[in-house]
């Protein structure tokens, strides 16, 4: 997206206030004509504007109705001052190109995303002109909600999503395997105390190596910019992992298999049992530590789709480098909710238990089938990712998807419900 250097005169705005005027009197008399005006801002160099220009030429080729007004930034002043203008008008900045504004509403850069949404735009005025009663109400991207009032659209469905898919990434059978056997140990300490402080810091430092697992991912998909081909491969990467979740419900440690290795168990039980039995604070602390950087370098195997989906989806979106690292921080929080809940219900309870394997094994299916659409999704449609409608939809479905086939495989399978001593 191409950066504007602002220069300013009395001349130059002089001239941009006219011609903001004058364009405003042409889209008020197109408006009447049930002619629908789009002003399009570029600038000569710019490699997102090169990409938005054949969308421009077809967009107007579809659409009778539609008029597009090409005005091209850094080398016209007029023009620069008129973006301006009309951003202000719009209550918002001219802070980079290409630029669009069309009715009340405006589009910043462009992607494939952003192509769908002014097109939705362009379909919504030429079959709702102003004045019709009809019309859907819109303020500036804003939607004005019973109870709630006015709600950026914009700003909701990212928020959404992250919540959505960290919500189902939080079910993690490895990270449920690790935390349910180390609170078991620790039950026969009778001690909440230290039930909570190891259980805490085993949470925590759960969350902060994942933060920095998908802040990975997050720097090499910003190194790489939005080449298709990379979009391509993450899903097709997060398509084979959600296939081989699915294939662990029905044919459970057989084959490939997205779990904490065999081998890597006994190691990981012993850093456990040592750890319950340290004395003092500090070397229970750094125990702790310990065990949780172990298990957390098993445990990504096993959702290792869904940070990988969520980053590549972050990164196809325009934001400032600390917005992406706040959302991540927004999954983690989210992503150890689910870890927090379970430590505090041993610290009440002061009970045990461990994860069966049906249990295991539903939730490896949950997370293949959410893994599998949000894979689709990317392939075929990757801006209904950012449809907070979407992703909720999404969730639904594959929620009770996972449900019916659960139900089946219990009532018409055998032996489903052992007792599990790990995944």
């Amino acid at each position: 997206m191409g950066r504007i250097d602002y220069r300013t005169g009395r001349t130059v705005k002089m001239a941009a206030l006219i011609q903001l005027v004058f364009l405003v009197f042409c889209t008020v008399a197109g408006a009447v004509e049930e002619g629908v005006t789009l002003f399009f801002f570029w600038g000569e160099g710019c490699p997102h504007c090169a990409s938005a220009m054949p969308f421009m030429k077809e967009l107007e080729k579809r659409h009778p109705d539609l008029e597009v007004r090409s005005l091209e930034v850094f080398n016209n002043e007029d023009n620069l001052e008129l973006l301006k203008k009309m951003a202000e008008q719009h209550g918002t900045e001219a802070r980079g190109i290409p630029m669009v504004f069309i009715g009340d509403r405006y589009f910043t850069g462009f992607s494939e995303g952003t192509a769908h949404d002014i097109e939705t735009e362009v379909k919504r005025i030429t079959e709702h002109p102003p004045g019709d009663g009809d019309a859907p109400s819109r303020t500036g991207g804003r939607l004005e909600l019973p109870l709630v009032g006015p709600v950026d659209s914009s700003t909701l469905s990212l928020p959404v999503f992250t919540i959505v898919v960290a919500g189902l990434d939080s079910f993690n059978p490895c990270a449920f395997f690790v935390l349910l056997f180390l609170l078991s140990l620790l039950v026969h300490a009778h001690s909440r105390q230290r039930m909570l402080v190891i259980g805490g810091i085993f949470v925590i430092f759960s969350g902060l190596v994942y933060f920095v697992y998908m802040a990975a991912w997050l720097n090499l998909f910003l190194l790489l910019g939005e080449l298709q081909f990379v979009t391509v491969i993450a899903g097709m990467v997060a398509l084979i992992i959600a296939l081989i979740n699915i294939k662990d419900f029905f044919f459970f440690k057989k084959g490939v298999s997205l779990a904490i290795p065999e081998r890597a168990k006994p190691r990981l039980f012993e850093r456990m049992r040592n750890l319950v039995h340290t004395g003092s604070l500090p070397g229970m602390v750094a125990a702790t530590v310990i065990l949780a950087l172990a298990a957390n370098t098993y445990e990504v195997f096993c959702t290792a789709g869904f940070p990988m989906l969520y980053t590549r989806a972050l990164t196809l979106e325009r934001l400032p480098l600390s917005m992406f690292y706040l959302y991540l921080l927004l999954y983690n929080v989210v992503y150890i909710i689910p870890l927090a809940c379970i430590v505090v219900l041993f610290v009440v309870s002061l009970g045990s238990r461990k994860l069966s394997e049906w249990q295991g094994r539903v939730l490896k299916l949950l997370s293949g089938v959410m893994m599998l659409g949000l894979a689709l999704v990317l392939l075929v449609r990757p801006y209904l990712l950012n449809n907070a409608i979407a992703s909720i939809g999404l969730l639904v479905i594959c929620v009770s998807v996972t449900g019916l086939v659960a139900l089946a495989a219990k009532r018409f399978g055998s032996d489903t419900a052992q007792p599990h001593d790990g995944v």
